[in-house]
């Protein structure tokens, strides 16, 4: 079905702004609930061990105290083949900070302070935590997230790289990143005849729902779960972590009464998983007019010992340029830590920064201008699987960039400039991309009611990034009236299925289902009553529709980013005071939430160069610095001008709507083209981020000295 934009690619505000903004939007720990009680979580202090004795006595002594939950008492889960998630269920301790009990009480106050009474003793054995390129522990995956191929190889990279005229053979390090939303990881769990209610921030309440039933026991029918509101996730969400289950199982202790859990942000740097640190290989071998000859990308990054996820890092490298001779490869170690997961744009994130980097370290070697290498270096078709692109505007998206941001008066000579204070300044460039994802599943439910209102129900998620207004939109277009004749539902599992806000793929797979809904009620409502709105409504479900054009073309998004950097010379202090990104996403569905979602992930970008990084002390197996105070975030002041340009593009192959994710496509090359514009202020190239005063402290008689720590 092809829609006529009406609704769609308005500045449209939020529909839920208004009640946000005056505090009547409720999270899940508002949730309206009598008499609940409070959990607190009980947190292991050895990195490896065994549990030899417990002692709770002082904590169910004191008033208040409801239940002390431990290994000894805690409900039997089933397995389900997630390890992270079978939490009380032996005496063993797998990382540092993983739960080992929790205290419920009539006040969190009191749930606070009978934790601290409780004694664990253990057995510590020796621990494994350091990430290093010679770890024995090293393998390859049977396939990365995103269902990627582990590896991918073509042509001879060796003999292609030592023939080259011009290489580049370095290795790039990214820092491991905590998710911190605003909204702390929340549950309110209910158990009552009829099964388990549980308010949560969640990315996919179906999912939620099916993983505390498989690991209860429960028929999926018998749990609810609402989530009308997140407040931020960024993938932190989409699956549940421990900390769900450890409210269900305290819920058990008090049948009937609700239990409220809120991770203190300390406890979200073990249990709510994390981007894993990186190590990565470029090599670029080229010819003297810039052409590529030879890429090579390998990736070496950690997962835990309870279960793996392996990041798919260097995946974009294998659609981003021409090259004939390629090969990208992974390798993964278990380690005794908490479980790495899905952060925004996984892959695509730490990976561009590692290929956006070295091409500009190619650029130098080569003394080419680094937008016109990327374009003599533009595909046809796509490298890795030969389709053509649906729609490819990478190109545009430089030009266009470029012209906006004054690229042509740029002096490509380091330290050449600098400001009226003395400090210098840099510009830098890099692309970015992300693929079109389309998650099987989803369902939407439209209702004709008499008085010739809608209503459209799908179980989709508001992580605080507008779907409820784009996908208002879509129905309003889908069924060619305003948008303020359509009520959209979402967040529950009462609503129909709807598949994660992943990948970003929440768009085109819940607009597609309620454009199919739209369709099949319009098309009953002119066959079976002459277009005549029957007495008691009409009600139509569908699915999201097969797309003919899955298999016969590549799907991505584009973008470029520029940034220009001011580094002060004597502190090594660096300000960003300009961002401005051009981006090739097919239709806007919201121009307006568009951009926030842009701005927001290039202010992310931004962060992930200069300021954020767990730091891991090896000898206790614990990020230390686990809290907003010391895990440094950018904040209103670190970020200056940010422009957000979008590039016109058609694409009547990606869906009906003709649109693409953008979630996450912001985040991505934003870190690069700040290092890139920091080399180019400073001469000094920092391959390990972040990018902090320490690494740009060297003389200024050594412009080009290389930085590796």
């Amino acid at each position: 079905m092809t829609i006529t934009a009406r609704a769609i690619g308005r500045l449209m505000d939020r529909l839920d702004g208004p009640d946000k903004v005056r505090g009547l939007a409720r999270y899940a720990f508002e949730a309206p609930v009598e008499h609940p009680a409070y959990l607190y979580g009980l947190q292991s202090t050895v990195a490896v061990g065994r549990i030899t004795a417990i002692d709770t006595r002082a904590a169910t002594a004191v008033p208040g105290v409801l239940a002390v939950l431990t290994c000894r008492d805690a409900p039997r889960l089933r397995p389900v083949g997630d390890g992270e998630l079978m939490i009380l269920q032996s005496d063993r301790v797998a990382f540092r900070g993983q739960f080992v009990g929790g205290v419920v009480a009539e006040t969190s106050e009191v749930a606070r302070a009978a934790a601290a009474l409780v004694r664990f003793e253990y057995e510590p054995g020796p621990h494994d935590v350091e990430l290093r390129v010679d770890h024995p522990g090293l393998y390859a995956p049977e396939q990365v997230n995103g269902y990627f191929e582990t590896d991918s190889v073509r042509g001879d990279v060796a003999a292609a790289f030592a023939g080259a005229p011009v290489r580049v053979d370095e290795t790039y390090r990214t820092a491991w990143y905590n998710h911190n939303p605003i909204e702390p990881h929340t549950t309110v769990a209910t158990w009552t005849d009829d099964g388990l209610f549980l308010h949560i921030g969640s990315q996919n309440v179906h999912g939620a729902r099916q993983s505390v039933a498989e690991l209860f026991d429960l028929d999926p029918g018998r749990v609810r779960v609402s989530s009308p509101h997140v407040g931020g996730a960024f993938g932190s969400k989409i699956r549940p972590h421990p900390d769900l289950v450890l409210a269900v199982m305290a819920a058990r202790t008090v049948p009937g009464r609700p239990v409220r859990f809120a991770l203190p942000r300390q406890q979200m740097f073990t249990q709510t998983g994390y981007r894993t640190p990186t190590i990565q290989r470029v090599r670029l071998g080229a010819a003297a007019d810039g052409r590529i000859l030879a890429f090579g990308h390998d990736v070496v990054e950690q997962t835990s010992k309870l279960k793996e996820f392996a990041e798919q890092t260097a995946t974009p490298g294998r659609v981003m340029y021409v090259a004939a001779n390629r090969r990208t490869t992974h390798r993964v170690t278990r380690l005794d830590l908490p479980s790495p997961d899905i952060m925004r744009a996984p892959g695509e994130t730490p990976g561009m920064f590692a290929l956006e980097s070295a091409m500009d370290e190619l650029a130098v070697a080569l003394g080419r201008d680094p937008v016109e290498l990327r374009v003599t270096n533009e595909p046809d078709v796509d490298p890795e699987s030969g389709r053509p692109f649906s729609t490819r505007n990478l190109v545009g998206c430089l030009r266009e960039g470029a012209r906006r941001f004054g690229w042509a008066e740029r002096d490509p000579t380091p330290r050449s400039r600098r400001d009226g204070a003395g400090w210098l300044l840099g510009t830098g460039v890099a692309a970015c991309m992300y693929p079109v994802y389309r998650m099987p599943g989803s369902e939407a439910m439209v209702r004709l009611e008499p008085d010739g209102r809608y209503v459209v129900a799908i179980a989709a998620a508001d992580l605080g990034t507008g779907s409820r207004t784009a996908l208002t939109q879509i129905a309003a277009d889908a069924l060619a009236v305003p948008a303020d004749r359509v009520e959209l539902r979402l967040g529950d599992t009462t609503l129909p299925m709807a598949t994660g806000a992943g990948g970003s793929s929440g768009i085109t797979s819940w607009g597609s289902a309620i454009v199919e809904a739209a369709a099949r009620l319009k098309l009953r409502l002119e066959s079976e009553y002459a277009g005549r709105t029957p007495p008691g409504g009409l009600e139509v479900t569908a699915a999201m529709p097969e797309n003919p054009y899955q298999q016969r073309f590549a799907m991505y998004s584009f973008g470029a980013q520029f940034a220009e950097v001011r580094v002060c010379p004597e502190t090594g202090e660096v300000r960003v005071p300009r961002l401005l990104g051009v981006f090739a996403a097919g239709q806007i569905i919201n121009a307006k939430t568009g951009r926030s979602q842009l701005l927001g992930g290039m202010t992310m970008g931004l962060s992930m160069a200069l300021h954020e990084e767990s730091r891991l002390d090896p000898r206790l197996g614990e990020v230390v610095n686990h809290d907003l105070a010391e895990y440094h975030i950018a904040t209103n002041a670190d970020v200056g001008s940010v422009e957000v340009h979008f590039l016109s593009e058609h694409d009547p192959y990606v869906n009906p709507m003709g649109s693409k994710g953008i979630g996450e496509l912001g985040i991505v090359g934003t870190a690069a083209a700040i290092a890139n514009a920091v080399h180019h202020a400073t001469g000094v190239r920092v391959r390990h981020l972040p990018i902090t005063l320490d690494k740009l402290l060297v003389p200024e008689s050594a412009p080009g000295v290389d930085v590796h720590h």
